[in-house]
């Protein structure tokens, strides 16, 4: 991998913490933190991937889109129902 690609992963998974932080601040909510938070850190496992991929950056990346997808699920689900 790349400097710039390493860069790049850490800068995005760090400005990952601190728009969850802002998210958890402002909304006083955890799942929605931890949706925006899942969104950066898909994004640097993708520019990690794009370094070298091997088996376990594919695994790694594979692990938090299914989180992703498993938060977004319990997002919905927590809605308020409107009639």
């Amino acid at each position: 991998m790349t400097g710039a690609l390493e860069a790049a992963a850490l800068a995005a998974a760090a400005f990952g913490l601190v728009a969850a932080a802002v998210v958890l601040v402002s909304v006083r909510r955890l799942m929605p933190a931890l949706a925006v938070l899942l969104d950066f850190l898909i994004a640097a496992g993708l520019l990690r991937l794009a370094g070298g991929p091997g088996w376990d950056a594919i695994a790694t990346a594979a692990a938090v889109v299914a989180v992703r997808k498993l938060v977004t699920a319990g997002l919905r689900a927590s809605r308020p129902h409107r009639p």
